[in-house]
């Protein structure tokens, strides 16, 4: 993790935006390089802010989460989003998993797990609030269905599955499995291609409706 990572902040809400602002203060390992009230306004100011993370609102006037979020990953495939969302906004989140977005983040937050959250996702890892994950895989598990087709995984890419969607790092799977980032990297990427997956969140519900982890 670099020593001061850049962070946006997206919703239509001032108040909101102002007490995102005095938690992520306190966070040393992060700055405040913009804010935006709609999604045309941080598209607009992206590139010149060029921030690492993102907290993007869903509901916005002039162009919603999704859109800003989608054109916002075309402008810079690298940027790490986490998405602040509420519970009747789920019919949301496959599309923002497809877009390709890092986490999650029910908007009752405090600190610690806002911290957790930025943390898990500049370190390569997804992050959902613990009850937007249960809500989500209690939704996912009602439609499971099987594999259309065999995928043969190694125990080494099963162990890796099991512990992407139990929400860890890159750096937290190589140091419980004792091996490097760089061969965790690998894996993954070796998983996405089995399963014909974009990113390591549509490889979570993948994972999830296939059976192939234990949630």
């Amino acid at each position: 993790m670099k020593s001061i990572n850049r962070i946006f902040i997206v919703d239509d809400h001032e108040i909101f935006r102002n007490g995102l602002k005095m938690i992520i203060g306190k966070l040393k390992y992060l700055e405040i390089v913009g804010e935006a009230s709609n999604g045309r306004e941080f598209i607009d100011k992206l590139k010149p802010t060029n921030p690492d993370v993102v907290l993007l609102d869903i509901e916005m006037p002039e162009m919603n989460g999704i859109d800003a979020a989608q054109k916002a990953l075309e402008i810079n495939p690298d940027l790490k989003i986490i998405v602040l969302t509420m519970f009747n906004e789920d019919d949301y989140i496959q599309s923002m998993i497809d877009i390709g977005v890092k986490g999650f983040l029910m908007k009752n937050i405090n600190k610690e797990i806002l911290d957790k959250a930025i943390q898990t996702v500049i370190n390569g890892g997804n992050y959902y609030s613990e009850e937007l994950f249960k809500f989500f895989t209690r939704q996912v598990t009602k439609e499971r269905k099987a594999s259309p087709f065999e995928i043969e995984l190694t125990r080494r890419e099963k162990e890796i599955l099991q512990l992407i969607c139990e929400g860890l790092s890159n750096k937290e799977i190589a140091d419980m499995l004792f091996i490097s980032e760089r061969t965790v990297v690998g894996h993954k990427t070796n998983l996405l291609a089995k399963t014909d997956c974009k990113n390591s969140m549509s490889l979570m519900s993948f994972a999830i409706k296939n059976k192939l982890v234990f949630i």
